[in-house]
């Protein structure tokens, strides 16, 4: 299944995309798809649905989980990228945190704010956990995955060379894409090859594919789960590859009007412009 969260007629919904258009799956007991997921009863939601179906052009995207309780980023997680931004190499995944309200969706501007003209894009793969689990072992790690989705971690770098920490440049608002959609795990074989292209106006930025992560997915879910419970609805941001703008010469910065994609083999196309924060 394809599963969005949205809006329409300004109430929030989710449900499953079929073809051009979105059957609900929301209800009272069952308002978000964060409580679905919860609730472990995705397929049983679907097989009930009974909502007259809503064509996607009448609704605005979400962001795929609108309010994660918590959002792991990871951090030099393929080669080419660690070796662009002169990191040492380590033995454990290197992890930041965003939050719930640095989100932006599908469709919806990535926004750059007063404060900075450095706005970066960072094309990456998303998990979302399904099952929660506390030091999950690797073998048992895809049975923990909801699905997979796409994401844009859009970074403020002045400000996030502020200090050795990546909060403040990882948190500006709407400035971390995602979506378009959760494909859910059965769609994807586990451990299959996954590709991730980032496209800046048309011009391929960045291309690779899981295979060259150096953390693979089980190993993330197993590291994080040793710090802390994973829940149903948490979303980790697997990390991005080489080719981010901020290390090419000169620096490649997205800049109002400007239509940034992030495409994953099997998933589908995250897409946004970029505008001025509202300020």
């Amino acid at each position: 299944m394809k599963l969005i969260s949205y809006l329409h007629n300004g109430q929030a919904g989710w449900g499953v995309v079929q073809a051009s258009a979105v059957l609900p799956l929301h209800s009272a007991q069952y308002p978000t798809l964060l409580s679905a997921l919860e609730g472990g009863q995705l397929d049983a939601i679907a097989a009930a649905a009974h909502a007259p179906a809503i064509a996607l052009a009448d609704i605005q995207f979400l962001p795929v989980i609108p309010t994660p309780g918590k959002i792991f980023c990871v951090g030099h997680n393929y080669e080419e990228h660690r070796i662009e931004t002169a990191r040492d190499k380590t033995q454990n995944p290197l992890l930041f945190m965003r939050v719930a309200e640095s989100q932006t969706a599908h469709l919806q501007p990535i926004e750059l704010p007063a404060e900075s003209s450095q706005l970066d894009y960072e094309g990456e793969i998303a998990i979302v956990i399904g099952k929660a689990g506390r030091r999950i072992r690797e073998t048992e790690a895809w049975e923990h995955i909801a699905g997979y989705s796409a994401y844009n971690d859009g970074s403020i770098r002045d400000w996030q060379r502020h200090t050795m920490q990546f909060t403040a440049g990882k948190n500006f608002s709407r400035t971390g894409a995602f979506g378009p959609w959760l494909v859910t795990r059965d769609e994807i074989a586990d451990g299959a090859e996954l590709s991730l292209e980032t496209r800046l106006n048309g011009a391929l930025m960045q291309r690779t594919t899981t295979a060259s992560m150096i953390f693979p997915i089980p190993v993330l879910i197993a590291y994080i789960s040793t710090v802390t419970t994973l829940q149903p609805g948490d979303v980790i941001v697997t990390g991005t590859p080489g080719g981010v703008g901020a290390k090419r010469t000169p620096p490649v910065w997205m800049k109002p009007g400007d239509r940034v994609e992030i495409e994953v083999g099997q998933v589908g196309v995250l897409a946004n412009t970029i505008a001025n924060e509202a300020v």
